[in-house]
């Protein structure tokens, strides 16, 4: 299960969370053969491989890593694979990231490039170019008691009076060695992880809910030194930001797509206080200001 949704996968992917349930398939993942249409390439890269994407006249979604895999998506009900290569883990790591990333697209989710938590009742969003520290300010929310919802890829859903809740993704936080350290996280319950060198993944697979949660914060956050360290976004900022954090190709934000998510952009403003943030200075001081911004029922958890 991933996302809010009943997932049958052929292929093994180990970091979603297994559910037994005798629901329908939401998603069914599988192995074929496919062409692809015209492809153009993205901005994507993962293991430092650069994604090319393409559709096709019936709304298929296409995306190519090469010596990896090809994926197909199709009315956000099938995903297709098409290995390239034999590493299991590679194969599982692209499908649950911009892959997987398709078929929510497909379904009209609002899709950002963000790491999310649960402070008290409400979900805060991290954001911000490689390297502001989505997921060590994740991290050290979590360290403090707080849920993890979601790694990377954040997914949005609008209720039925149109306020945003976040769809809790899998129980995986992916963070570099440093912020281990730096947050002293235990390595015995750590994995290492495909993605890069001295990597690891937290996988609380134990105590993570699949339950929406309402959208509180969102932190775009940055290192910039001539920046106030706080500073609530204006309005006309704030389609701008959430397009720079749009994690799938942007070839797919053309026409009615743009529009949409423009408005959903404002859906989320409407509820949600949006801050552009300076990441504190070290550990000690990021830790500081987790403690003084959740409730004191999250240090239980």
């Amino acid at each position: 299960m991933a996302y809010g949704l009943n997932i049958f996968s052929e292929i093994r992917l180990p970091e979603l969370s297994e559910v037994k349930t005798t629901a329908d398939y939401d998603l069914h993942i599988h192995v074929a053969q496919f062409g692809f249409p015209k492809l153009k390439s993205t901005q994507i890269h993962r293991r430092g491989v650069k994604a090319d994407f393409g559709k096709d006249q019936n709304e298929n979604l296409y995306l190519h890593w090469e010596n990896i895999a090809g994926f197909k998506a199709s009315s956000g009900k099938f995903l297709t694979i098409m290995p390239f290569c034999e590493d299991p883990n590679l194969l599982s790591l692209f499908t649950v990231s911009e892959a997987l990333g398709l078929i929510l697209f497909q379904k009209n989710y609002f899709l950002l490039h963000a790491s999310a938590v649960q402070v008290g009742d409400k979900a805060w969003c991290f954001m911000g170019a490689p390297g502001a520290g989505k997921s060590t300010t994740a991290a050290a929310f979590i360290k403090a008691g707080c849920k993890l919802l979601s790694d990377d890829l954040t997914a949005i859903h609008f209720g039925n009076e149109g306020l945003p809740f976040v769809i809790p993704a899998y129980p995986q936080l992916k963070i570099w060695n440093n912020t281990v350290k730096g947050l002293d996280y235990d390595k015995s319950g750590l994995q290492p992880v495909s993605e890069g060198v001295n990597k690891f993944s937290y996988q609380p697979k134990s105590g993570f809910l699949h339950d929406p949660v309402k959208l509180g914060q969102v932190f775009f956050l940055h290192k910039a030194r001539n920046r106030k360290a706080l500073q609530m976004l204006t309005a006309a900022e704030i389609p701008t930001e959430m397009l720079k954090n749009f994690p799938l190709p942007v070839q797919l934000l053309s026409n009615e797509a743009l529009k949409r998510h423009f408005l959903q952009s404002f859906q989320c403003a409407k509820s949600a206080q949006m801050w552009r943030k300076k990441r504190p200075d070290g550990f000690s001081n990021l830790e500081k200001w987790v403690l003084e911004n959740i409730p004191e029922q999250s240090n239980a958890g």
